[in-house]
Formats: structure tokens, sequence, C-alpha cells
């Protein structure tokens, strides 16, 4: 057997063309989606990332800026930057880039957003919305992997899904956004006793627990479809590798992402969906860039 690939870097593409259709709709209306971010200047891998964001954002019609936060920006500066952007009606969308500063309490961030501009779903609030079934943004690369799923017409009910790895950015809601497709959800992590044989019960592995190849393919069930959402640096490599070993899980699997090009891509159409989502809100509510009436319909 050899298994068909999760595209999602074609797919990210397909999501931001459409997109970019909503936009230009939404600018029509006098409205700007407007994505800022909070990054750490002393983190190149953060600061990169968010400029590829940044670049997809602006490519698609979004607007955007990036506040940088160092070992100098005290917890009230923070708090106060949060505020601000919370209050901003032009501002539809605040991504918080983990990780800040060690000296931050970014929990306390987190909790000072809210859920209202939080287009990637990891507050507090926002997680509880998703524990509790109800409306509100879900975590960007969580929901990238349930749309990547949904357009390749992978079956869910009914099939048993195992998710490695228990964050609350990744797993746990990786696991309750199956469950909500009526999968029957098992959550493992490195601890768990006899991992590679609870994993060959599994028709959905989804592997996000942050080392690198650690799934093979002789864990897994034949035909299983393996969703890797790790992202690795591993020395003399040429590029990341995910926690699953490509090369042997692809001979036993019916589907895999790629690492990169499969999650990754998906991880960030989906934040922009979100940002776009609210900006639409705004437009609904009979908003505009500047937070008044915009003299049209959305």
């Amino acid at each position: 057997m050899s298994a068909q690939i999760l595209d999602g870097k074609a797919l990210s593409r397909q999501t931001r063309d459409a997109l970019r259709v909503r936009v230009d709709a939404l600018r029509e209306q006098g409205i700007v989606p407007r994505l800022d971010v909070i990054v750490a200047a002393q983190d190149p891998a953060s600061v990169a990332y968010v400029k590829m964001k940044r670049k997809w954002a602006e490519e698609i019609g979004m607007a955007g800026e990036a506040t940088e936060v160092d070992d100098r920006t005290t917890q009230t500066e923070l708090l106060d930057r949060i505020a601000r952007l919370n209050a901003d009606p032009e501002v539809h969308g605040v991504l918080l880039q983990h990780p800040l500063p060690k000296q931050l309490d970014e929990d306390a961030a987190l909790l000072a957003l809210g859920s209202t501009k939080d287009v990637d779903g990891i507050t507090p609030e926002s997680l509880g919305r998703l524990t509790a079934d109800l409306p509100g943004f879900r975590c960007a690369t969580p929901l990238g992997i349930m749309r990547l799923l949904t357009h390749h017409e992978i079956p869910l009910a009914g099939k048993r899904a195992v998710v490695i790895g228990r964050s609350v950015i990744l797993g746990k809601p990786a696991a309750l956004m199956l469950l909500q497709a009526n999968a029957t959800v098992t959550i493992a992590h490195s601890k768990t006793v006899d991992l590679p044989d609870l994993v060959r019960e599994a028709d959905i592995v989804v592997a996000a627990v942050g080392r690198p190849e650690m799934v093979r393919g002789d864990w897994l069930k034949p035909g299983a479809v393996v969703v890797d959402a790790g992202y690795n640096r591993v020395d003399g490599r040429t590029h990341d590798v995910g926690d699953c070993d490509f090369e042997s899980c692809a001979t036993v699997a019916s589907w895999i992402t790629p690492v990169p090009g499969g999650v990754g891509p998906m991880t960030v159409a989906s934040l922009l969906g979100n940002c776009v989502d609210a900006a639409e809100a705004a437009c609904a509510r009979g908003g505009s860039a500047s937070g008044t009436s915009a003299g049209g319909s959305c």
C-alpha cells in the first residue's frame, strides 16, 4: 500500500483564493479585514512565521500590524496593548504568537484577550466555547486538520481516532472536534502505556506530541489515515520533520499529511478565515473600518 497525500498546501491555496473573494466584497462595503499580531522580537522562528502569515494576509487584501515585545516589555504594557486592540473597531482579529518572553504571563494575556477577537481560538474562553459546543472561533491548527479531512472526504462518523498529544492548543481541541464529528476518540501522550498497541487500533491517527518521527509504520493499522501535526528541527536534516516517520508510515496508511506541506499551510489559512469571519460579522452589524455604517449591505 502507498498512502495518498493529504495536500495542505494545495487546499490552502484554494482556501485563500476563496477568502480573497470575500475580502473584496467586504472592502466594497468599507471594511478591510485586519489581523494584528503580538510576537516576541527575540524569537527568530516566531518572527519569520508571523511575516509569512502577514504576507498571505496581504495577498488576499487583508491589513494588519505586528507589535514586537522583548525582555524589556512589562506585563502592564502587554495588557494595555491588548486592551487597545480589543477596543479598536478596525481590528477584527488579534494573535498572540507563542511563545512570549519569559517575564510575561501568557495565560493572563490570553484571559485579557477573551474570545471576541481571538481568531487563533486558544484563549480559555474560546476553548470553553468549543468544549460546550457553542459558537466561537476554533483553534486554527485543529480546524485546519478537520477541513483537510473533510475536503478529502475522509469518513469520521463511527471511526476510531487516536490523538497523540494533550496540549490545549492542539491535542485537546483536535480530540473535541473529532468527537463532534462523531468519531470515537482516545487522547494519548508520550507516557501512555503500550502506545503502539493503542495506535494500531485507530482508523485515524493525529500525531501532535512534539517528538521527531516517533510514530512508526509498524504502529499503524493498515489503511489508517495519518495526520502529522508535528514540526521538529533535527540537526543535520535539510528540513523540519514531523512526529511520524513518513517513509514507513506511508507504506501502511491510506492517507497521510507530509511535513512540511500538510497541516501547517492549513493552520494559516484557517487563521485568516477566522479573521474574515470576524470582519463579516462586523459588516453584518452595520460596522465599517471606522466603526460607522458602511452605507451598504454585506
